[in-house]
């Protein structure tokens, strides 16, 4: 029996050993770059990529991820995700590092967004840079320009939805108020007082609480805190046991940050991300339920603020 617990608790250790950290930084990642298993993705664009990144990236910027105009939080699909994958020669054993600009803290949401998607095409050894390439190059860490050669894969990933949330999802959990929705954007955007252009009308989901995104950085910076921090912000998260909780935003760009605070970070069981958000609950034809939306009057007038921007400007 003792021999068993031993073997158990030296495989939990390799295990342990084995996953990799959600957060890397530039002095955590540098020595990892020798390893044939390591693959870093970097979403800019490739003007930004091409005058310097990270030695042995691979450049896929991040509107290849997403969806059309219309709706930018959807998910590509299958047809346009795999050879995306396979031509970054991924499979579920590379373990793939997510890197873009770091500006700020918006900008972690595009990493944070590919993380999640990267992972339910099921990849399983995954990271971000934290602070993006403004932390990497201000730590002192070289850059290069050269091309790196890449062996395509013939992985071909299968959509694993247990951290996605779906309209239909939604729906039924306001119906049953049965999960936490966690609206992730700023006060402006909860209180219906504006909205992203693709949306239809101003608001939130119905009983949704606020976990503004902007919570996770370090004050001042576009770090993302500490596990101790993060668990902290965590608990401001409001549901019963046993419920889930669906993060959604405009498009599922800031959402996906509280996704990965909660779910990565502060270990939180049953997240999801509502990827197309609020433009696409405000899109369907069905009228769906909005909170906080503003009276007709107050509508008309953002629009014609909106028109005039667009036009006289």
């Amino acid at each position: 029996m003792k021999a068993l617990i031993a073997f158990t608790v030296a495989l939990t250790a390799t295990h342990a050993a084995l996953a990799a950290q959600p957060l890397l930084s530039p002095q955590q990642l540098q020595p990892l770059l020798s390893r044939a298993d390591v693959r870093v993705i970097d979403i800019r664009d490739p003007k930004s990529f091409e005058l310097g990144h990270i030695e042995g990236a691979v450049n896929a910027p991040y509107g290849k991820w997403r969806g059309p105009a219309s709706n930018p939080g959807d998910l590509p699909d299958k047809a346009k995700l795999t050879p995306l994958i396979q031509s970054l020669g991924l499979t579920p054993a590379t373990h793939a590092v997510v890197v873009s600009n770091g500006v700020d803290s918006s900008d972690f949401g595009a990493m944070a967004r590919v993380y999640w998607t990267l992972k339910s095409l099921g990849l399983k050894e995954l990271s971000i840079v934290n602070g993006g390439m403004m932390a990497w190059e201000g730590s002192g860490q070289q850059t290069t320009q050269a091309t790196t050669k890449v062996t395509p894969s013939t992985y071909a990933p299968t959509f694993d939805a247990q951290w996605l949330a779906t309209r239909e999802d939604v729906s039924q959990h306001i119906s049953l108020s049965n999960a936490a929705l966690v609206d992730s954007r700023p006060d402006a955007f909860y209180q219906g007082k504006t909205r992203a252009p693709a949306a239809k009308v101003s608001g939130t989901l119905p009983g949704a609480q606020q976990l503004d995104f902007n919570q996770w950085f370090v004050p001042g910076t576009a770090l993302f805190v500490d596990t101790s921090k993060a668990r902290q912000i965590a608990s401001q998260l409001q549901r019963k046991q046993g419920e889930d909780a669906v993060a959604f935003c405009n498009t599922g760009h800031w959402a996906a940050t509280d996704w990965f605070g909660l779910s990565e970070v502060a270990g939180l069981p049953g997240v999801r991300l509502y990827a197309g958000s609020m433009v696409d609950w405000t899109q369907s034809k069905d009228q769906p339920l909005v909170a906080n939306q503003p009276s007709r009057a107050q509508s008309l007038a953002y629009d014609a603020r909106q028109w005039w921007n667009r036009t006289i400007k």
